[in-house]
């Protein structure tokens, strides 16, 4: 058969209730789908399906939580801080794997949690919970019954210590959907993020706050990162694009003399190898070299960012630390693009536009840095300027502008504190 006379049916997807959840997983829960939701111990994966279940829920939908690692009176004392809906999702608690799968059949909900498939037990096959061969017969159980009776299913999961997703490969290529739940338990802000979706961008990241209510979604992320941005020598707010939508986020950087050979490279929610790499640029065609001194680098709330639209920031961040001067923004026209995009900005922008209204605004600015030392372009430059003008922080530092190599921008953000030597350090 051709592929233009395959019909393709289309296929209600079930919402459930968080928003953020569903952008990550491309609109929503698709029926007879596998999801699997890994994370760190205590970052959030209970609380987040306890509440999209409580949500599925009270909209009508039948739900079902498995309950392997807990007992059933201590997911309720989590529940009951979730509200009333996540009280009505009816719970069983078993780590036998024909137990779990006969209750799935009884019950025929649309949409069922399996928290985790790492504590499930199969009958008849050798080895403890958890290992190679017990993960993949659990899964392939219940991904079976999950096809053949269209029930959403989501398998939470462990991580290793080094935050990979713990168990067989072949667990990743059973499910449909990977979500990786990122964050730091110390920290308020959690991300998810898809490493792998057939229903889906990979793409898109979802932003939560945990409060005493449980995760809640963060629906403007940049309007919370630019409010606490503090403006100080070492800081500067980066235009980043997680997926479809650009999310400002504050990048810091210390550098400090080091006593140690070799200096110290310490980076948080920064790739280390784009920071050897910023590094070098930078003392070979910025002037600063930092090869004496240790590195700190961090993007600021917990926020990871891989892509290399983020050199550029790093590079100012780094070269403000190292001269111990703020970078400052270049200076606004009257009725510049900063103004109409402003104009039509939610409430949370607005409040930040008129925060840093008469102060000394950060300094916006995103660009891939080559070897040779030139600003390269960056996917999506209009919606990245875009973002930034909405808190008034534009125009952003970029390749679009007139700095077209790293050491134009340099001695455009730091003006006659710009270095004039290949190693000014």
């Amino acid at each position: 058969m051709r592929l233009a006379d395959v019909e393709a049916p289309a296929v209600a997807r079930l919402s459930t209730g968080i928003a953020e959840l569903d952008r990550v997983l491309g609109g929503g829960l698709v029926p007879g789908s596998l999801v699997l939701l890994g994370g760190a111990p205590g970052i959030g994966k209970s609380t987040i399906t306890a509440s999209a279940l409580g949500h599925l829920a009270a909209a009508g939908r039948r739900t079902l939580y498995v309950t392997a690692e807990e007992s059933a009176a201590q997911v309720k004392l989590r529940a009951e801080r979730l509200g009333e809906a996540a009280l009505a999702v009816p719970i069983v608690a078993d780590t036998d794997l024909d137990a779990v799968v006969a209750t799935i059949e009884t019950e025929a909900p649309d949409v069922c949690v399996v928290d985790s498939v790492q504590t499930l037990h199969a009958e008849g096959m050798s080895g403890s919970p958890g290992t190679v061969g017990q993960v993949r017969e659990v899964a392939g159980r219940i991904a079976r019954v999950a096809k053949e009776r269209d029930v959403a299913t989501v398998l939470v999961g462990h991580v290793t210590k080094e935050g990979s997703l713990a168990g067989p490969r072949v667990l990743e290529h059973l499910v449909d959907c990977v979500l990786q739940f990122e964050g730091e338990r110390e920290r308020a802000y959690r991300t998810v993020r898809a490493l792998k979706n057939r229903f889906g961008s990979t793409n898109e990241v979802g932003v939560f706050e945990m409060r005493d209510s449980g995760l809640v979604e963060v629906v403007d992320a940049s309007a919370r990162f630019v409010s606490e941005a503090t403006r100080a020598p070492g800081s500067v707010v980066l235009c980043a694009m997680e997926g479809s939508r650009p999310l400002l986020v504050e990048v810091q950087a210390l550098v400090a003399p080091s006593e140690i050979v070799p200096p110290r490279r310490v980076v948080s929610g920064i790739d280390r190898n784009r920071l050897a790499v910023v590094l070098a640029v930078l003392a070979r065609h910025g002037g600063i070299g930092l090869g004496s001194s240790d590195v700190f680098v961090s993007a600021a709330g917990g926020v990871r960012v891989e892509e290399p639209g983020a050199d550029l920031a790093i590079a100012l961040a780094l070269a403000s630390a190292a001269r111990g001067v703020p970078l400052r923004s270049p200076p606004r026209s009257q009725g510049s693009a900063s103004d109409t995009a402003g104009s039509g900005a939610g409430p949370a922008a607005a409040r930040v536009r008129t925060a840093l209204d008469g102060t000394a605004r950060p300094l916006a600015a995103f660009g891939e840095i080559g070897l040779t030392g030139e600003l390269r372009y960056v996917a999506h430059p209009e919606r990245r300027s875009a973002e930034a003008a909405k808190f008034g922080l534009a125009p952003a530092l970029s390749p679009e502008g007139p700095a077209r190599t790293l050491r134009a921008a340099l001695a455009a953000a730091l003006g006659s504190t710009a270095p004039q030597a290949r190693n000014a350090a």
